[in-house]
């Protein structure tokens, strides 16, 4: 692909330039910032890899770009071109959006959701939509048509259909038809290379029976993905598959002074995880090793990552993924171990690797076949030539040996390694396990090999990018914690000298129904004075009606507030309990102190108040004011 072309593409989430990762199973490329969140939906979701800075297979790599510049994004965009859901407010992210969370939302609503896919009418039965769509598929990867075959995957057709009627499935029908393209998207929605047809022939038997060479050489390295992937973490090698399918590396120890032995407590743990190792089944070895095989995609992807992008907005940017995240495929149990894989150190995990890599190879070949040794002491191991003497493959290092025998047999091993480092050999079961089982079966203090100064080396420089981020963040969290105090102190000021301009504020009173009366709405501003008149004076200068007047009795009470409610409740009491009947209130403008008037009288209305009225100074307030009073 040219650089011309590169440089005219668009993230396919964002439409950010110039994309530098691609999504492998969606065939789309994007940006660093999308790539983030496409990294902590997890593999399951999208399978992410840098264009430049990862290791790509011809074919796989043509593959995306082909899927990329044919419009596959408009299969996952599907709703979103039509203008009746631009109209409701459903758009695409910009490159100007935040990553958080309107990137992340869209994103997730995209890709996890599938929220913009094309829907097919609903059925009764999925199951028949299913096996049409995988019959449309197995139909379709015949032609150079990628996208019409993702978009079939992507409304659920299954890459490993076994058409009942023609015995075959659609990575048959590919490689039978030399399309190479067609049979890597298979694979990565998980088609299975070595799966046997009605007459037990694979992919791969009918890619060499087509004269598609280089089509079923690239299907071999697809069926052991795997295993080669994890030896290349460790080595950077993989097998050419022609000589053996299998590059077991051998960790050797070279920081070790001479003569010092192993820890026995170390070996005796590496030697109860390999017991367990071949004792697991194989369904949960194959779910271990595809574990491990994600972990090795995260590391891998966080050096390249650490590698690209600006150190100081990993952290706040919030696009770091320590761990890999929770598959709700996997039961509760898997996602925790999967988690767990990330606190391995490098040499923890590296053990485990090889742990894994001699399992796979028992297990599927049964016996060793004939390894090479190469000169940064990586090893092809292989037992063909073992004599009858020697045990099982599988066999491991008994609790009896000795500290002298291991030193013995590593310094054989040393030997043998240096006197012929191209030249085919053979070593014993015994030999492998302990160095797999321990964490070095060298204990020589030899030269630094070029492998370990480069591992070392980018080590460092992930540890310093981390600790330069680390830093930053601390020197931006004290400057905020900072500012927030001298904040603090400036308010705390503010405060002290309002407090000290207006004076110490009264305590409050203890009962204010009884002691604090309203503001008289004829004086603004004017605060009246508590009414501590005595109710004992009230009822002394109170006189009983005479027998004449009617049993409708009325009592008025005139004061200076505007609100008649306290004074009312005040006398209501007294003149209830002395007389019954009711009581009118009339507020009215006093130029003396305050004060209350009390009025009783019989058969008084608003139109005809009563003879004991106030002056005439406060009789033009009585038609206003004066309040009904209750039968």
């Amino acid at each position: 692909m040219s650089r011309k072309v590169q440089r005219g593409e668009v993230c396919a989430d964002c439409s950010a330039p110039d994309p530098g990762w691609a999504s492998i199973n969606r065939g789309v490329l994007i940006c660093d910032e999308c790539c983030s969140v496409h990294r902590s939906l997890g593999r399951h979701i999208s399978i992410v890899k840098h264009l430049r800075h990862s290791s790509w297979p011809s074919s796989l790599l043509q593959m995306v770009h082909t899927l990329a510049s044919n419009g596959a994004n408009s299969i996952w965009e599907h709703s979103l071109l039509d203008p009746a859901q631009v109209q409701s407010g459903r758009r695409k992210a910009n490159p100007q959006d935040k990553l958080h969370p309107t990137k992340s939302e869209f994103i997730r609503a995209k890709y996890q959701m599938l929220a913009f896919v094309h829907k097919l009418p609903c059925r009764d039965d999925d199951g028949v939509t299913a096996k049409d769509l995988s019959k449309q598929l197995h139909s379709s990867v015949r032609t150079g048509n990628l996208e019409t075959c993702l978009r079939l995957l992507s409304l659920g057709a299954q890459a490993n259909f076994f058409h009942p009627e023609k015995g075959s499935t659609p990575l048959h029908v590919a490689a039978k038809a030399g399309q190479i393209l067609q049979a890597e998207l298979l694979v990565v929605y998980g088609a299975d290379p070595g799966a046997p047809d009605v007459n037990g022939r694979t992919p791969i038997d009918y890619g060499r029976q087509a004269g598609h060479h280089d089509l079923a050489d690239r299907l071999v390295e697809c069926q052991y993905e795997l295993t080669d992937r994890l030896a290349f973490y460790l080595c950077g090698r993989k097998p050419d598959h022609k000589n053996g399918h299998y590059i077991i590396p051998q960790m050797a120890d070279r920081t070790r002074p001479r003569g010092v032995p192993q820890s026995l407590d170390l070996s005796e743990l590496a030697k109860a995880a390999k017991k367990k190792l071949q004792a697991l089944s194989n369904r949960l070895f194959e779910e271990l090793a595809m574990d491990v095989y994600d972990e090795v995609d995260r590391r891998e992807n966080d050096a390249v990552w650490l590698t690209t992008q600006n150190h100081s907005t990993l952290v706040t940017e919030r696009s770091a993924v320590p761990f890999l995240p929770v598959n709700p495929e996997y039961s509760a149990t898997r996602n925790q171990g999967r988690q767990k894989l990330a606190r391995f150190n490098a040499r923890e995990f590296a053990t485990l690797i090889i742990d894994i890599l001699s399992e796979a190879k028992r297990r599927q070949q049964g016996k060793s076949s004939v390894i090479l040794t190469d000169n940064l002491d990586y090893t092809l191991r292989n037992n063909a030539n073992d004599c009858d003497d020697q045990h099982d493959y599988d066999s491991v290092a008994s609790d009896e040996d000795t500290d002298q025998e291991l030193l013995r047999n590593s310094r054989n091993n040393r030997a043998r390694v240096r006197g012929s480092e191209d030249v085919p050999h053979a070593r014993t079961p015994d030999e492998h396990n302990r160095s797999v089982s321990m964490d070095s079966s060298d204990l020589s203090d030899g030269p630094i090999t070029l492998q370990e100064y480069l591992e070392v080396k980018k080590a460092l420089a992930t540890s310093d990018a981390k600790v330069q981020q680390l830093m930053k963040v601390n020197n931006n969290l004290s400057e905020e914690l900072r500012r927030l105090q001298r904040e603090i102190h400036k308010l705390q000021s503010e405060n002290s000298q309002i407090r000290h301009q207006t004076g110490p504020s009264p305590p409050p009173p203890a009962n204010p129904e009884r002691t604090q009366r309203a503001f008289s709405m004829y004086v603004p501003g004017s605060a009246l004075k508590p009414f501590t008149q005595s109710t004992d004076d009230i009822s002394n200068r109170l006189q009983p009606f005479h027998s004449g007047v009617s049993t409708c009795r009325y009592v008025l009470v005139a004061c200076s507030c505007s609100s008649m409610t306290h004074c009312k409740l005040y006398v209501k009491a007294i003149f209830t309990r002395m007389y019954g009947g009711c009581i009118y209130g009339v507020p009215f403008r006093s130029r003396r102190r305050s004060h209350i008037s009390v009025w009783r009288g019989a058969g008084v209305s608003s139109a005809h108040p009563p003879p004991t009225l106030p002056s005439p100074l406060h009789s033009d307030i009585w038609p206003r004011h004066h309040i009904t009073g209750e039968r």
